[in-house]
């Protein structure tokens, strides 16, 4: 038994930009960019809808390999307006619009442990 070099590389998994350290893997570098998509994939399954966009990425060093994005839930801001001027329904929506981008400012994603577990659990099947 020795010591061998070999070709790893460490994958990071950012959450609205933010790495989050339990998700970080080392792998292969051959496979990282596949193993990355997979995480995202997974990730993207578990987290629930916010009110705002949430973009899940993998990343090496300062790259960004894969990325998926989990939609944000909206209201029918146009549910009340019927017919009439095609500009206050642009407006009601620019409004939204305005609206989530702030909360995505301040807004933080909780994980919950399932998301953990299922990153864990395709690690092992590969």
């Amino acid at each position: 038994i020795d010591y061998r070099p070999t070709d790893l590389i460490k994958i990071d998994i950012l959450i609205n930009s933010k790495p989050v350290d339990a998700l970080a893997q080392l792998c292969y570098r051959p496979s990282a960019v596949e193993r990355a998509k997979v995480v995202c994939e997974r990730l993207k399954g578990e987290i629930s809808r916010q009110q705002f966009k949430v973009a899940i990425q993998g990343a090496i060093g300062s790259q960004i390999i894969a990325r998926e994005t989990v939609n944000p839930v909206r209201k029918d801001v146009l549910a009340k307006c019927y017919g009439g001027d095609v500009t206050r329904k642009r407006k009601l929506l620019e409004k939204q619009k305005a609206g989530k981008k702030r909360m995505l400012m301040a807004g933080n994603v909780e994980l919950p442990q399932s998301a953990f577990l299922a990153v864990l659990k395709e690690k092992e099947d590969s």
